[in-house]
């Protein structure tokens, strides 16, 4: 399967988030990958999940951020893209 992200988030130990879209299927989801020290286990998790009650780290927020970006006014004729900027590839 092949996918596509956008880095959301880089904690001070080294873990990561990514906004992911696989594209066969159109699913999006958030991926973790830890830091090596702690194993480099990546993790997928569905949005739903991810953004519920509790989850307020800065990972979260960075999303949400993310998220709020799509709804800011844009100038005309500039239409707002979920992944311009595109950072991450994966197959």
């Amino acid at each position: 399967m092949s996918y596509e992200g956008r880095e959301l988030y880089v904690s001070a130990n080294g873990d990561r988030w990514y906004l992911v879209r696989e594209f066969e299927s159109g699913r999006v989801f958030v991926r973790h990958v830890a830091n090596v020290p702690s194993g480099g286990t990546t993790t997928d998790v569905d949005l739903r999940d991810f953004l519920s009650d509790g989850n307020r780290g800065p990972e979260h927020k960075a999303l949400r951020a993310l998220i709020g970006t799509l709804v800011e006014e844009r100038p005309p004729g500039r239409e707002a893209s979920l992944w311009e900027d595109l950072s991450v590839s994966w197959t």
